[in-house]
């Protein structure tokens, strides 16, 4: 027996049940939202009760999260899940959703609490049950109770405001250190709404936890589940090179007067070369850092360690299983540094905009025109999601998209004539940055050509010099969009997005593929 009579209050203690038993508030056809933002921060216990269930009485619900969560949740409920929303990662849950066995809905991640309070989503309903991670509970007095988060927030907030009943789980391998760390805060809906009043990485809004009426709070669960987090790649030469490069980038923005010493408040997503990337800036010059982002890795964890960082917000903790330790062992130290947010404060395009977050996210191909694929493999398979890039994308000071030149040990380019798939438009993309260059857009006045050709000329030469010299590149394609100015159609491989069969074998011949 799991004893948590240490953190919960007494209001809560007649609510005590088993996972099996609390899972049976939850029925087929539920609208089902949790916690969880990444693997952390996620129910465990009762998720693993609904699928033990459905093993003889089959159900189905449909399964709304922050974004992606562990294996307890999205391995474990691949069959019990109707529809998953709204980002994921995990590789059970994405096989049966790209052969349709469970729908898919992909959202900007800012998004999701609106529309699940408004009735947007299935069965036109808002949450019928919220399943919440908690490491304490709290006696707020007049019949409320106060749920102090773990490692995420994600949509909790907005979950347990909504939801007809909720089940929160205690998990005692979460320290109770944790509280403090957060600043749970609903906004307003249109036409009601007023401004987020965040107007900088360290503003707080909220309540360190997140209120719920007594009434209506089922089930209270124990859980001894730690988060599954999972190991980050190695920081390859690649890896290291980018982050090179961005630093060069960032030093020549500082010079030049478009960027302060210690540069404006940075977004980094989710995974290895986010975090490889963000992990060049350790070794730099640049000290007094602020981050605004939704995933807090590694990276960041060592930037404070370095003495370089003032304060992170975000709205989950992604690292490491090395590094999660690290943060468990000296808790008091590091949440001093940390506020973590819901993800519709945490990417909001408003907030984003106000203190000018400069967006650093991963793609999966990127085309000469500047638009980015960061989502689907050919197009058609759903990789994880658009996740929180677009929220920061079209809405930051500066938007950057990391690509290694190649793919697939080489096989393949990660530069293409047209994107497969368009997450990121190139009105929305400003800087590329490869193993071997970042890449500026610019117009060049000094030719004499109409301004639509100085304008592609100016989007393509921050993209496609992959490999080496960007105006060894530049020299070819003036040669090409200057045969294309003197009235051969057959070249025109840019204008108005004609390919012929010609211009193509040109671009194979350009970008080696």
């Amino acid at each position: 027996m799991i004893d948590i009579k240490d953190r919960i209050c007494d209001v809560v203690a007649d609510k005590v049940m088993s996972a099996e038993a609390a899972a049976e508030f939850v029925q087929d056809g539920y609208n089902v939202g949790t916690s969880g933002f990444t693997p952390s921060g996620y129910p465990k216990a009762v998720p693993l009760a609904l699928a033990e269930r459905a093993k003889t009485a089959p159900f189905k619900i449909n399964l709304w999260t922050g974004a992606s969560v562990g294996p307890e949740m999205d391995s474990a409920l691949v069959d019990v899940v109707n529809r998953r929303l709204p980002y994921q990662t995990n590789n059970d849950m994405r096989k049966a959703i790209n052969s349709g066995k469970v729908k898919y809905t992909d959202l900007h991640l800012s998004h999701v609490a609106q529309m699940s309070r408004y009735g947007f989503y299935e069965n036109r309903r808002d949450v019928d049950v919220a399943i919440v991670e908690v490491c304490k509970i709290i006696d707020l007095g007049e019949g409320k109770v106060g749920l102090i988060p773990t490692t995420s927030m994600g949509n909790s907030s907005s979950f347990v405001q909504s939801a007809k009943k909720v089940i929160v789980e205690v998990n005692v391998t979460q320290p109770v250190a944790l509280e403090g760390m957060h600043d749970s805060y609903v906004p307003l809906d249109p036409p009601c709404r007023q401004p987020i009043p965040v107007v900088d990485s360290g503003t707080i809004i909220g309540t360190p936890y997140i209120p719920c009426e007594l009434e209506k709070l089922a089930a209270v669960v124990a859980c001894d589940i730690t988060d599954k987090v999972r190991p980050l790649g190695a920081i390859d030469e690649d890896a290291q090179a980018m982050g090179k490069n961005l630093v060069d980038f960032f030093k020549a923005e500082v010079a030049a007067g478009r960027l302060p010493k210690n540069l404006l408040p940075l977004q980094s997503g989710v995974g290895s070369v986010a975090n490889a990337v963000i992990n060049g800036l350790v070794n730099s010059d640049f000290e007094d850092l602020t981050v605004y982002t939704e995933v807090i890795q590694d990276g960041m964890f060592d930037l404070i360690d370095a003495g370089k960082l003032r304060v992170c917000s975000g709205t989950a903790l992604s690292p490491s299983p090395e590094c999660l330790a690290k943060f468990y062992e000296n808790v008091e130290t590091y949440k001093k540094y940390i506020i973590l947010r819901p993800q519709e404060v945490a990417n909001s395009p408003e907030v984003a905009r106000r203190i000018g977050v400069i967006a650093m996210n991963t793609a999966i191909e990127v085309d000469i025109y500047g638009n980015v694929n960061s989502t689907h493999i050919c197009g058609t398979k759903i990789m994880n999601g658009i996740g929180g890039s677009g929220d920061y994308a079209r809405n930051g000071f500066l938007t950057v998209f990391f690509t290694t030149s190649l793919a697939k040990g080489g096989a393949i380019s990660s530069v293409v004539p047209f994107c497969s798939h368009i997450d990121h438009t190139e009105h929305d993309v400003d800087i590329i940055v490869s193993e071997n260059k970042y890449f500026v857009p610019f117009f060049i006045e000094e030719f004499e050509m109409n301004y639509d050709y100085r304008y592609y000329l100016g989007r393509k030469q921050r993209i496609i010099a992959y490999p080496g010299d960007p105006r060894n590149h530049f020299e070819k394609l003036l040669r090409l969009v200057t045969d294309i100015h003197h009235g051969s159609d057959e070249f025109d491989t840019y204008h108005n997005g004609k390919q012929t069969r010609e211009g193509l074998a040109i671009l194979n011949d350009f970008f080696h593929f």
